[in-house]
């Protein structure tokens, strides 16, 4: 419902095929996402950095595919996306490098490759492992955050100043993005990345919530 709203909503499309969903996360709740784009007949490509969570979503049925390869993900994106087939991909990496690359699509092919992008990292709990930072491999934070919690923070927020960069330049462009109440915006505005609303108050954002926004 989520994402069919988001369609609705941002695309003013009942018709989700051959557009584009970018997000987060297949471990708990967020496990559900691939799953929901497939139902609303888009291409969904999730970034998942914990291997355990894309396989079981794939065991499941809920993931229709994993690859660890960026090359791959854009070369499926695009012809999922030009021939409007259903597509759940698990990109096994972190998703900062996913929306790089794709800024990075952008800035050589002149292409926006997506239409919504969310996030569904545990970013309640960012510094405990909800949250992994771009600058190193899943189990390179893993033993980080055991061993240095407090630079493991600050890696945490430099990712996510990045991700926000990431976001901002295709937002701009006209992808549309939500927070799906799992406190992104808020920790990305700790860390400092720019995701205020112009000319409104520090508690406004200039991405909307799926609760009221989308849901409601």
């Amino acid at each position: 419902l989520t994402v069919l709203n988001a369609g609705r909503r941002y695309l003013k499309a009942e018709d989700l095929s051959g557009k584009v969903f970018v997000t987060s996360g297949l471990g708990g709740m967020s496990g559900a996402q691939a799953k929901a784009a497939v139902i609303a007949g888009c291409v969904g490509i999730i970034a998942e950095v914990d291997e355990a969570a894309l396989l079981k979503r794939h065991k499941q049925g809920w993931l229709m595919e994993i690859s660890n390869n960026l090359d791959h993900c854009i070369a499926r994106l695009r012809e999922a996306r030009k021939n409007k087939i259903a597509l759940s991909l698990g990109y096994h990496g972190n998703v900062v490098d996913l929306w790089e690359r794709l800024v990075h699509e952008l800035d050589t092919t002149g292409e926006l490759l997506v239409d919504l992008g969310s996030d569904q990292t545990s970013c309640h709990n960012p510094f405990k492992g909800g949250y992994y930072p771009v600058q190193l491999s899943f189990e390179e934070g893993k033993q980080l955050l055991s061993s240095n919690p407090g630079k493991f923070r600050t890696l945490v927020q430099e990712s996510l100043k990045r991700h926000v960069a990431a976001i901002n330049k295709l937002a701009d462009k006209g992808m549309f993005f939500w927070d799906y109440g799992n406190a992104f915006l808020l920790e990305a505005q700790r860390a400092g990345a720019d995701v205020a609303k112009k000319g409104a108050n520090k508690t406004e954002f200039r991405y909307p919530s799926y609760v009221q926004h989308i849901m409601g």
